[in-house]
Protein backbone atom coordinates (compact mmCIF):
# COMPACT_ATOMS: atom_id res chain seq x y z
CA UNK A 1 0.00 0.00 0.00
CA UNK A 2 1.68 3.18 -0.80
CA UNK A 3 1.40 6.05 1.21
CA UNK A 4 -1.27 7.82 0.37
CA UNK A 5 -3.67 4.98 0.12
CA UNK A 6 -2.43 4.29 4.01
CA UNK A 7 -3.71 7.60 5.05
CA UNK A 8 -6.84 7.77 3.02
CA UNK A 9 -8.10 3.70 4.24
CA UNK A 10 -6.78 4.55 8.03
CA UNK A 11 -8.59 7.89 8.03
CA UNK A 12 -11.81 6.34 6.33
CA UNK A 13 -11.50 3.45 8.87
CA UNK A 14 -11.90 5.86 11.36
CA UNK A 15 -15.27 7.29 9.53
CA UNK A 16 -13.02 10.54 8.81
CA UNK A 17 -12.66 11.75 5.20
CA UNK A 18 -9.93 13.40 3.90
CA UNK A 19 -10.35 15.27 1.07
CA UNK A 20 -7.48 15.03 -2.26
CA UNK A 21 -6.19 18.89 -0.91
CA UNK A 22 -5.73 17.33 2.51
CA UNK A 23 -3.99 13.89 1.63
CA UNK A 24 -1.80 16.22 -0.14
CA UNK A 25 -1.17 18.68 2.43
CA UNK A 26 -0.34 15.31 4.40
CA UNK A 27 2.09 14.18 1.88
CA UNK A 28 3.71 17.72 1.90
CA UNK A 29 4.26 17.39 5.48
CA UNK A 30 5.80 14.01 5.28
CA UNK A 31 8.19 15.49 2.69
CA UNK A 32 9.09 18.92 4.78
CA UNK A 33 9.04 16.77 8.47
CA UNK A 34 11.76 14.19 6.91
CA UNK A 35 13.74 16.82 5.27
CA UNK A 36 14.17 19.22 8.37
CA UNK A 37 14.53 15.94 10.43
CA UNK A 38 17.98 15.55 9.20
CA UNK A 39 19.01 18.82 10.38
CA UNK A 40 17.07 19.03 13.73
CA UNK A 41 15.51 16.31 16.16
CA UNK A 42 11.75 16.70 14.97
CA UNK A 43 10.97 12.90 15.42
CA UNK A 44 12.87 9.82 16.35
CA UNK A 45 10.10 7.94 13.44
CA UNK A 46 11.11 8.12 10.32
CA UNK A 47 9.87 4.75 8.43
CA UNK A 48 6.47 7.19 6.16
CA UNK A 49 4.50 4.40 6.86
CA UNK A 50 5.32 4.58 10.31
CA UNK A 51 4.93 8.27 10.46
CA UNK A 52 1.49 7.83 8.56
CA UNK A 53 0.53 6.02 11.24
CA UNK A 54 1.89 6.89 14.50
CA UNK A 55 1.88 10.66 13.81
CA UNK A 56 -0.89 11.46 11.41
CA UNK A 57 -3.61 9.29 11.99
CA UNK A 58 -3.15 8.61 15.66
CA UNK A 59 -3.27 12.22 16.15
CA UNK A 60 -6.15 12.71 14.01
CA UNK A 61 -7.87 9.59 16.03
CA UNK A 62 -9.42 11.62 18.67
CA UNK A 63 -11.55 13.50 15.86
CA UNK A 64 -14.62 11.29 15.95
CA UNK A 65 -14.85 11.05 19.84
CA UNK A 66 -14.82 15.18 19.88
CA UNK A 67 -17.62 15.52 18.17
CA UNK A 68 -15.81 19.65 17.09
CA UNK A 69 -18.16 22.13 15.20
CA UNK A 70 -14.98 23.79 13.57
CA UNK A 71 -15.04 26.80 14.82
CA UNK A 72 -13.65 25.81 17.99
CA UNK A 73 -10.41 27.64 19.13
CA UNK A 74 -7.72 25.15 20.00
CA UNK A 75 -4.22 25.61 21.43
CA UNK A 76 -1.77 22.27 21.01
CA UNK A 77 0.89 22.60 23.90
CA UNK A 78 4.50 21.22 23.40
CA UNK A 79 3.27 21.18 19.87
CA UNK A 80 6.97 19.75 18.94
CA UNK A 81 6.74 18.72 15.56
CA UNK A 82 3.14 19.82 15.04
CA UNK A 83 1.45 16.94 16.33
CA UNK A 84 -0.78 17.15 17.23
CA UNK A 85 -2.27 20.51 16.02
CA UNK A 86 -1.26 20.83 12.29
CA UNK A 87 -2.76 17.19 11.32
CA UNK A 88 -5.90 18.26 13.18
CA UNK A 89 -5.71 21.78 11.43
CA UNK A 90 -5.39 19.91 7.92
CA UNK A 91 -8.41 17.74 8.51
CA UNK A 92 -10.92 20.30 9.97
CA UNK A 93 -9.96 23.54 8.48
CA UNK A 94 -11.48 25.90 10.01
CA UNK A 95 -10.41 25.47 13.41
CA UNK A 96 -8.58 28.76 15.29
CA UNK A 97 -5.67 26.53 15.90
CA UNK A 98 -2.84 27.96 18.71
CA UNK A 99 0.42 25.80 18.34
CA UNK A 100 2.85 26.64 21.27
CA UNK A 101 6.53 25.09 22.00
CA UNK A 102 9.65 26.39 24.29
CA UNK A 103 11.98 25.41 21.38
CA UNK A 104 12.26 28.10 18.59
CA UNK A 105 13.42 26.25 16.05
CA UNK A 106 10.23 24.25 15.85
CA UNK A 107 8.70 26.70 15.93
CA UNK A 108 10.58 27.96 12.51
CA UNK A 109 9.80 24.88 11.23
CA UNK A 110 5.97 24.85 12.02
CA UNK A 111 5.80 28.77 10.46
CA UNK A 112 7.39 27.39 7.40
CA UNK A 113 5.81 24.19 7.34
CA UNK A 114 1.98 26.56 7.61
CA UNK A 115 3.13 28.17 4.80
CA UNK A 116 4.25 25.68 2.64
CA UNK A 117 0.63 23.57 3.48
CA UNK A 118 -1.64 27.10 2.59
CA UNK A 119 -2.78 27.05 6.48
CA UNK A 120 -5.07 29.67 7.70
CA UNK A 121 -5.73 30.71 11.51
CA UNK A 122 -2.40 29.35 12.62
CA UNK A 123 -0.61 30.97 15.46
CA UNK A 124 2.69 30.27 16.52
CA UNK A 125 3.57 31.07 20.60
CA UNK A 126 7.30 30.24 21.53
CA UNK A 127 7.23 30.11 25.62
CA UNK A 128 7.36 27.47 27.97
CA UNK A 129 3.90 25.84 28.78
CA UNK A 130 3.38 27.40 32.81
CA UNK A 131 4.89 30.90 31.34
CA UNK A 132 2.02 30.90 28.97
CA UNK A 133 -0.67 29.57 31.04
CA UNK A 134 -0.32 32.80 33.58
CA UNK A 135 -0.36 34.37 30.55
CA UNK A 136 -3.57 36.98 30.08
CA UNK A 137 -3.55 36.47 26.15
CA UNK A 138 -3.75 32.94 26.47
CA UNK A 139 -5.26 31.86 29.88
CA UNK A 140 -8.36 30.36 30.02
CA UNK A 141 -8.88 31.77 26.51
CA UNK A 142 -9.34 28.12 24.51
CA UNK A 143 -12.27 26.18 23.71
CA UNK A 144 -9.89 22.89 23.59
CA UNK A 145 -6.27 21.98 24.43
CA UNK A 146 -4.81 18.94 22.92
CA UNK A 147 -1.57 17.23 23.66
CA UNK A 148 0.82 14.30 23.57
CA UNK A 149 2.90 14.87 26.25
CA UNK A 150 3.72 11.87 27.93
CA UNK A 151 3.31 13.84 31.52
CA UNK A 152 1.85 12.04 34.24
CA UNK A 153 -2.09 13.00 34.04
CA UNK A 154 -1.88 15.24 36.84
CA UNK A 155 1.50 16.85 35.84
CA UNK A 156 -0.65 17.24 31.78
CA UNK A 157 -3.16 18.83 33.98
CA UNK A 158 -2.00 21.38 35.54
CA UNK A 159 0.47 22.34 32.31
CA UNK A 160 -2.81 22.69 30.35
CA UNK A 161 -5.75 23.31 32.06
CA UNK A 162 -5.12 26.59 32.59
CA UNK A 163 -5.40 27.49 29.23
CA UNK A 164 -9.16 26.24 28.78
CA UNK A 165 -12.60 28.14 29.46
CA UNK A 166 -14.70 26.94 31.49
CA UNK A 167 -17.06 24.91 29.95
CA UNK A 168 -14.10 24.07 27.40
CA UNK A 169 -11.71 20.46 27.29
CA UNK A 170 -8.95 19.04 27.42
CA UNK A 171 -8.16 16.15 25.11
CA UNK A 172 -5.26 13.78 26.29
CA UNK A 173 -3.75 10.85 24.67
CA UNK A 174 -2.60 8.51 26.88
CA UNK A 175 -1.38 4.76 27.34
CA UNK A 176 -2.73 1.43 28.37
CA UNK A 177 -2.45 2.75 31.83
CA UNK A 178 -4.63 5.84 31.78
CA UNK A 179 -7.14 4.27 34.78
CA UNK A 180 -4.76 4.35 37.14
CA UNK A 181 -3.63 7.94 35.79
CA UNK A 182 -6.98 8.87 36.60
CA UNK A 183 -7.46 7.51 39.70
CA UNK A 184 -4.06 9.19 41.28
CA UNK A 185 -4.89 12.52 39.48
CA UNK A 186 -8.37 12.91 41.26
CA UNK A 187 -7.39 15.22 43.49
CA UNK A 188 -5.75 17.48 41.30
CA UNK A 189 -7.93 17.78 38.41
CA UNK A 190 -10.53 18.71 41.15
CA UNK A 191 -8.33 21.77 42.69
CA UNK A 192 -7.72 22.70 38.99
CA UNK A 193 -10.97 22.65 37.99
CA UNK A 194 -11.25 19.35 35.86
CA UNK A 195 -13.87 16.75 35.27
CA UNK A 196 -12.82 13.54 33.75
CA UNK A 197 -16.14 12.98 31.45
CA UNK A 198 -15.00 10.27 28.84
CA UNK A 199 -12.16 7.62 28.25
CA UNK A 200 -12.18 6.15 25.27
CA UNK A 201 -10.44 3.35 23.73
CA UNK A 202 -8.81 4.32 20.31
CA UNK A 203 -7.47 1.50 18.02
CA UNK A 204 -5.50 2.90 14.73
CA UNK A 205 -6.06 1.15 11.31
CA UNK A 206 -3.95 -1.20 9.79
CA UNK A 207 -1.78 -1.36 12.70
CA UNK A 208 -1.51 -2.96 16.03
CA UNK A 209 -1.29 0.21 17.99
CA UNK A 210 -3.53 1.58 20.37
CA UNK A 211 -4.25 4.22 22.87
CA UNK A 212 -6.55 6.01 25.52
CA UNK A 213 -8.67 9.27 24.80
CA UNK A 214 -8.94 10.78 28.12
CA UNK A 215 -11.59 14.00 27.93
CA UNK A 216 -11.33 16.32 30.45
CA UNK A 217 -14.18 18.76 30.68
CA UNK A 218 -13.34 22.41 32.16
CA UNK A 219 -15.89 23.10 35.18
CA UNK A 220 -14.28 25.46 37.12
CA UNK A 221 -11.63 28.30 37.00
CA UNK A 222 -8.09 27.27 37.33
CA UNK A 223 -6.84 28.83 41.00
CA UNK A 224 -4.36 31.53 39.64
CA UNK A 225 -1.59 29.80 41.64
CA UNK A 226 -1.52 27.17 39.09
CA UNK A 227 0.53 26.10 36.87
CA UNK A 228 3.46 26.53 39.11
CA UNK A 229 6.86 27.17 37.82
CA UNK A 230 8.35 23.77 35.88
CA UNK A 231 10.95 23.13 39.12
CA UNK A 232 7.63 23.09 41.57
CA UNK A 233 5.67 20.75 39.32
CA UNK A 234 8.44 18.38 38.77
CA UNK A 235 9.18 18.32 42.42
CA UNK A 236 6.25 18.15 44.08
CA UNK A 237 3.08 16.89 41.47
CA UNK A 238 -0.78 17.92 42.68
Amino acid sequence: MDNKDLLTQSAAALHITLTPEMTTQFMTYLSLLLEWNEKMNLTAITEPHEVIQKHFIDCISVLPDLHLSGTERVIDVGTGAGFPGIPLKIAVPTLQMTLLDALQKRLTFLDTLSTKLGLFDVTLVHSRAEDGGQNPALREQFDLCVSRAVAHLSVLAEYCLPFVRVGGRLAALKGPDAANEIAAASSALQLLGGTVVAVKDVEIPNSDLQHKLVIIEKTAHTPQAYPRNAKKIAKKPL
